[in-house]
């Protein structure tokens, strides 16, 4: 079965771009050398790859970038760390 990634890219305004491929290394090249110009990563090179996880179903590679897409800045800086102890607690809403 083939492989599929979900990664996360740290680009230099300091945002987070999230995506999903098959193949890893070419679509890292691709937001490097800025080879689609309508992208997000384009204006905001230089990136770094902070996080990818492999997935051997592209759905539920899919369904893991949905999800991370809608995670909060400070939940996706607890992955990128690996610091799994904080991800539920900043998942709970707070209440005044």
């Amino acid at each position: 079965m083939k492989k599929s990634y979900v990664y996360i890219l740290k680009c230099s305004d300091q945002t987070y771009y999230t995506g999903v491929t098959s193949n890893l290394e070419k679509r890292i090249l691709e937001h490097e050398i800025g080879k689609h110009v309508t992208s997000y990563t384009f204006s905001r090179r230089p990136i770094e790859l902070v996080y990818y996880a492999e997935f051997s179903d592209i759905r539920i590679a899919i369904e893991w970038e949905k999800q991370l897409k809608k995670w909060s800045r400070s939940k996706k800086e607890a992955l990128i760390r690996r610091n799994y102890g904080e991800l539920s607690n900043l998942s709970k809403k707070k209440f005044q």
